[in-house]
C-alpha cells in the first residue's frame, strides 16, 4: 500500500469517528441539558510506507479529542415542582455509586424516602454535599432563585450548583452526567440562577448537524473514490511493467 492509500484510510478512520458524534448530537436533540460534541483532528508527521519518492515524512490526519459546547440551551416551562434548570454558568452535584458528578439535567423527582433524586434515582445534593430530604406533608416546596428552598415559612435546603474554572476537566461517563478529572475543585456557581419548573433544553442545532452529516458522507465518498482510482492505477502500472519485461 502507498503513501496516497495510507493518508486516504486514515482521513476515512477520522471521517466515521467524526459520524458518529454528529449522529449521537442528533440522537440527543431532544435530551435535557445535552450539550453538543465535535471532533478535533490534528496532523501528525509519520515515516512513508514508500520512501522512493514523495514528501517526507507524510502528514497522516487523527483524532486529537472531542470538544464539547457547554452554551446554555433555552428554557422551556413545564410547571413541574422538581423541574429545575440553571440559568447562567453551573452544573447540579449529584451523588452516585461512583462518586461526585455533575449535570445540567434537572429533571428530578422524590423517591420513597424522599429525597430529591435523578431519574437514574441518584441523590441531589445541596451547598454542603449533603442529600435533599423532603417532607410531602409540610406542603409545597418552592425554591429560589440563589437555590433555597422552602416549604412554607420553613427553610429546607439549598440546591448545590456549582462551577469550574476549566470545564476541559469534566469527562462524560454516561446517563447525562459529568465526571472531574482532575484535582480541581469546583467553586459555588454564585452568578447562577436555579430556576423552578424549568428545564434547559439540549444546545444541539438540527439543521447545523443535518448538513454536517451530508458533508461527512461527501467527504467519505470522495475520499473512497479517491482510493479506489489510486489502488487502480497501482494495478495498472503493475501490469504494464510486468508485459515490458
Amino acid at each position: 500500500m502507498d503513501n496516497a492509500l495510507y493518508v486516504g484510510l486514515s482521513r476515512q478512520m477520522l471521517l466515521r469517528r467524526e459520524l458518529d458524534i454528529t449522529a449521537n448530537n442528533i440522537a440527543n436533540m431532544d435530551t435535557t441539558g445535552f450539550k453538543v460534541e465535535s471532533l478535533m483532528a490534528k496532523t501528525e508527521p509519520r515515516a512513508p510506507a514508500v520512501t522512493a519518492q514523495g514528501p517526507r515524512p507524510v502528514k497522516f490526519v487523527m483524532a486529537h479529542g472531542v470538544a464539547r459546547d457547554f452554551t446554555q440551551g433555552s428554557l422551556r416551562q413545564t410547571g413541574g415542582s422538581f423541574d429545575l434548570a440553571i440559568e447562567g454558568k453551573g452544573f447540579f452535584k449529584i451523588s452516585t455509586a461512583d462518586g461526585e458528578r455533575y449535570t445540567r439535567d434537572g429533571r428530578f423527582m422524590l423517591d420513597d424516602r424522599g429525597r430529591i433524586v435523578t431519574q437514574q434515582g441518584d441523590a441531589l445534593l445541596d451547598e454542603g454535599g449533603g442529600e435533599i430530604v423532603v417532607d410531602p406533608q409540610k406542603g409545597l416546596m418552592t425554591i429560589a432563585a440563589d437555590g433555597a428552598m422552602s416549604q412554607g415559612a420553613e427553610r429546607v435546603g439549598k440546591v448545590g450548583a456549582v462551577s469550574f474554572d476549566e470545564l476541559s476537566v469534566l469527562e462524560k461517563v454516561g446517563d447525562n452526567l459529568l465526571k472531574n478529572n482532575s484535582n480541581l475543585q469546583p467553586q459555588a456557581a454564585t452568578d447562577a440562577k436555579v430556576r423552578q419548573g424549568m428545564l434547559e433544553a439540549s444546545n444541539v442545532k438540527p439543521v447545523i448537524e443535518m448538513n454536517r452529516l451530508i458533508e461527512i458522507s461527501r467527504a467519505y465518498e470522495s475520499i473512497t473514490r479517491m482510493m479506489e482510482n489510486e489502488a487502480e492505477l497501482s494495478r495498472r502500472s503493475v501490469e504494464r511493467m510486468g508485459r515490458i519485461q
